[in-house]
């Protein structure tokens, strides 16, 4: 087994949006929950929780980072993979079958 070295990263931050914690590196695409707006265009997260700036520069926020924020474009508008649900219940013949496609957004970090 070959020893592979863990990437550190001089910039990186913890963002929050729609409920979930995300982790911010520029360039980096991530896929949140669905988020109104056409690709191309800008979003501004100002839920940061946590914040590097340097190698030894930390920022944490109680709960949120003061003045902080991390710009994005979004990618593209997206479904994930459709999750199916069955319902079964034996010697009755009730079976139902549904399905479910949860909307995301993919977002490209710019700027932290």
């Amino acid at each position: 087994m070959e020893y592979t070295e863990i990437p550190v990263f001089e910039k990186y931050a913890l963002f929050q949006t729609g409920g979930k914690q995300y982790q911010a590196i520029p360039g980096k695409t991530v896929a949140i929950e669905k988020i109104e707006g056409e690709a191309g265009q800008e979003l501004v997260f100002n839920e940061v929780l946590f914040r590097k700036n340097g190698e030894n520069s930390f920022e944490i926020g109680q709960p949120f980072v003061k003045g902080a924020q991390i710009k994005a474009s979004i990618v593209k508008q997206h479904k994930t993979a459709k999750v199916v649900v069955f319902k079964f219940k034996r010697r009755t013949k009730y079976r139902t079958k549904t399905g479910h496609r949860q909307k995301q957004t993919i977002i490209r970090i710019t700027e932290i």
